[in-house]
């Protein structure tokens, strides 16, 4: 087993590359900011055709705002596939696509990402999964992966692994904005946000343990002999009444991205 560590410039630059594609997701969804259309515009058929519809109007100003206060749930313009094309070692499996649904209300944004065979990307289909959907019971097309990183396909690298745990983490948080407070029913995907990654213990603090400290702080992955591959790595997460240190490990198996992921917490710093 080969164990390949990562400087953290590396891994920083990879989370910039990711959240930045990610970041005109929300650009694509301000209606307020949106020309009004001068010609009638078919229903899309297909997701991709619903870019040019949520870009530059193809709906009136009435019936934009009456969707959103119809459904605060909508499902987005944005190709979250686009973000494998800037990452080395990964790529979507042929046949499948990744969908993504934006929850915006006045005072909460979130979003959701799901992996679907390319035959149910229509809108038609994408549409159905919001009839019911709530706060409480969001939005699930029929006929999704268990997980969007099930669709994901590599190099199986020891680096690939490093960006497909980035990755995932990064997705999980697909619409949410820094000052966005998530609606509760998904409030619990979008922590990793306020996570710093670290390659060392930040020393002058007084961290009070819970573990023993670990001997090697920097990212790693390794890949063993019969093809499964684990990936560590550490962060810390503070607020103004305290500051947490966590150990990130990802578990990938033989045939896939899809990791067993832990994130445990290793000390923390309690502000007075």
């Amino acid at each position: 087993m080969t164990i390949r560590k990562f400087p953290l410039e590396a891994i920083q630059k990879l989370r910039n590359t990711i959240q930045a594609e990610l970041a005109i997701a929300n650009t694509q969804t301000q209606l307020s900011s949106w020309p009004e259309p001068s010609t009638e515009v078919p229903e899309p058929e297909f997701l991709d055709d619903l870019s040019d519809i949520f870009t530059f109007g193809g709906r009136s100003k009435e019936e934009r705002t009456d969707f959103v206060q119809r459904s605060p749930w909508l499902i987005s313009p944005f190709n979250p596939a686009s973000v494998l094309l800037k990452l080395p070692g990964l790529w979507l499996k042929p046949g499948y696509c990744l969908v993504g649904y934006l929850y915006r209300t006045a005072s909460k944004e979130a979003g959701l990402i799901f992996a679907l065979p390319e035959a149910l990307s229509t809108t038609a289909h994408l549409q159905q999964a919001l009839t019911h959907s709530t706060i409480a019971t969001p939005p699930k097309p029929e006929g999704a992966m268990p997980h969007f990183m099930a669709a994901i396909d590599g190099d199986r690298s020891a680096a690939s692994f490093m960006v497909a745990s980035l990755l995932k983490r990064e997705l999980q948080e697909f619409g949410t904005r820094q000052s966005s407070s998530p609606p509760e029913a998904i409030g619990k995907r979008s922590i990793w946000r306020h996570h710093r990654l670290i390659q060392a213990l930040p020393s002058k603090l007084p961290w009070q343990w819970h573990t023993e400290m670990p001997k090697d702080w920097f990212p790693k992955a390794s890949v063993l002999p019969n093809g499964q591959a684990a990936v560590e790595f550490f962060s810390c997460r503070v607020s103004a009444q305290e500051a947490v240190m966590y150990r990130h490990l990802d578990r990938y198996p033989v045939d896939g991205y899809q990791p067993t992921s832990s994130e445990r917490a290793l000390a923390v710093v309690r502000r007075s």
